[in-house]
Order: C-alpha cells, then sequence, then structure tokens
C-alpha cells in the first residue's frame, strides 16, 4: 500500500506519467468534460472533495509551472479566488473567460472532478520539471 502522497491510484497514475507542459484540470462537479478527455472523478457528494482540498493534495506531487483559471472566478466567486491566490503564489495564473478555459481543458491529460458546487472553481495546472 502507497504510504504518501495521492492515494488515489488513477490520480496518482496520472501525475506520475505527467511530463513537462502537460495539463491537469481540477474541476468542479459541473464543468463540462469532454470524452476525449481522461475523467477521474473524485465527487463523493455536494461539497466532498473540496476544490481547495484535491488542489492541495494535487500540489504535493505535481510540479506546477504555471496555472489558468477563468476571469469570472474572481468576480463571480471572490472568496475561492481569494483563498486560491496564496496557494499559488509561486506559480503564475493566467486568466482566460471560461469559454476560452473550457476549450484549453480539451487538451489535458485528465480532468479530476471534485464535489464542488461553488462556480468556477476550476483551474488547469501545467507540469513543470524538477530541474
Amino acid at each position: 500500500m502507497k504510504k504518501i502522497g495521492t492515494l488515489n491510484q488513477s490520480l496518482s497514475a496520472v501525475i506520475a506519467g505527467m511530463g513537462h507542459g502537460d495539463m491537469l484540470v481540477i474541476a468542479d462537479c459541473g464543468l463540462p468534460i469532454p470524452a476525449t478527455v481522461r475523467r477521474i472523478d473524485l465527487a463523493l457528494t455536494v461539497g466532498i472533495p473540496s476544490f481547495l482540498q484535491t488542489l492541495s493534495v494535487v500540489q504535493q506531487e505535481l510540479q506546477v509551472e504555471s496555472a489558468v483559471i477563468a476571469s469570472e472566478m474572481t468576480e463571480n466567486s471572490s472568496e475561492l479566488y481569494q483563498q486560491l491566490k496564496p496557494m499559488m503564489e509561486n506559480v503564475g495564473i493566467e486568466m482566460v473567460s471560461h469559454d476560452e478555459f473550457k476549450k484549453l481543458s480539451q487538451q489535458a491529460v485528465a480532468v479530476v472532478r471534485t464535489g464542488e458546487c461553488t462556480p468556477y472553481a476550476n483551474i488547469i495546472l501545467k507540469s513543470g520539471v524538477i530541474f
């Protein structure tokens, strides 16, 4: 049995297989997930696990170079955005429209679906390198 880190087998395998520039989406439970992109469904019920809980665990294992969020998060979910900013303080955050976010998510290696129900609680993490 794995002793530390991400215990979810599918999520752990995706992170281990990511290369420089690959994208992983952490999404609320309402983000449309393209049929061509791998879905890792962690949602148990409303709010569990949360977007920020999931992001925190993923950050322990994934070297993140940059991130993308929908600009709508800053206005429609400003409290969530304020909680997100310190978690991403060492990473550049690009803001795009929600429509552009959905287009970019089609290029992700996987979308991790959480139980989050806060509007625009989605982020694309671009993998970096550890050297």
